[in-house]
């Protein structure tokens, strides 16, 4: 059970959400535990929405307004408390990115969102985003340049990335791009003391999660979580057994990529390729 804190109800729709979530179980005379029971989740998730740790949920506000007879009340401020800068389907893992203590991301065709450049990012969003406003893609790159700094904390989150090689080899935004992004890469992979990289080379074959990437999450206090995404679209993943699987999926790619140093001496090599014509 999360203990109660004091929080601001009107700091911000979520802390409003969450205010208005424990007045309406007290009054119904529930603990979090009870709610939890009755919407098929743990007192620790219903505490989690309470104290604004975790983004309310669309599925789980609809029981509660059930359980707790408050109409569409709940349901009314998840919307709100939803808007984020981050595309929805995806918003949930940037806000538990937060929290991790380890981050374990496969990439088969895309470079891993905190390991990109801004070139590298910019180039990609253009592409994927043909139609829209130079300031949509800006405001784009600007939040993911913002998820990097994830990195720049003294402890927590070790990141254990495996890049495909393909994903190396796309010349996104041209070798001037991609000889700045490769160099990117070895800079982290040498000196950031949180960072492991490792290429899944072409010739390991066919593998798991060859068409989307999957990011899996640990924390200190929470059961692990997994994340897949493909184009325009992601999903979340925290049924234990599955996240189970992925984690199986994943130690058997991250045994067939080439070890760290090996990995680093491809993308150094791939570096070099693209800064000679």
């Amino acid at each position: 059970m999360t203990e109660p804190r004091q929080l601001d109800p009107y700091a911000s729709p979520k802390t409003f959400y969450g205010a208005e979530l424990r007045r309406l179980r007290e009054a119904a005379g529930l603990t979090q535990s009870q709610l939890g029971e009755r919407a098929f989740c743990s007192g620790t998730y219903v505490g989690q929405f309470e104290t604004a740790v975790r983004r309310p949920q669309p599925d789980t506000s609809r029981l509660f307004d059930e359980i707790l007879g408050s109409g569409e009340h709940l349901q009314r401020l998840c919307r709100l408390a939803r808007e984020n800068k981050y595309p929805d389907y995806f918003a949930d893992a940037a806000e538990l990115e937060q929290m991790a203590a380890t981050i374990s991301e496969y990439a088969p065709m895309v470079l891993p969102g905190l390991l990109q450049t801004e070139g590298y990012t910019r180039d990609l969003t253009r592409a994927a985003q043909l139609f829209a406003p130079p300031e949509d893609v800006d405001d784009i790159v600007v939040t993911r340049m913002d998820r990097r700094r994830l990195l720049e904390r003294s402890t927590v989150p070790e990141l254990w990335a495996v890049i495909h090689e393909a994903a190396l080899r796309i010349p996104v935004g041209g070798p001037a791009v991609m000889r700045e992004q490769c160099r990117h890469l070895l800079e982290l992979g040498r000196n950031h003391h949180r960072v492991v990289i490792q290429v899944l080379p072409f010739e390991a074959g066919a593998s798991a999660f060859l068409s989307s990437t999957v990011i899996q999450m640990s924390f200190s206090d929470a059961p692990p979580v997994a994340y897949t995404e493909s184009a325009y679209t992601g999903q979340l993943i925290e049924e234990p057994r599955l996240v189970a699987q992925y984690h199986r999926a994943y130690d058997l790619i991250r045994a067939a990529a080439l070890s760290p140093k090996a990995s680093l001496a491809l993308i150094e090599s791939l570096a070099k390729d693209y800064t000679t014509p």
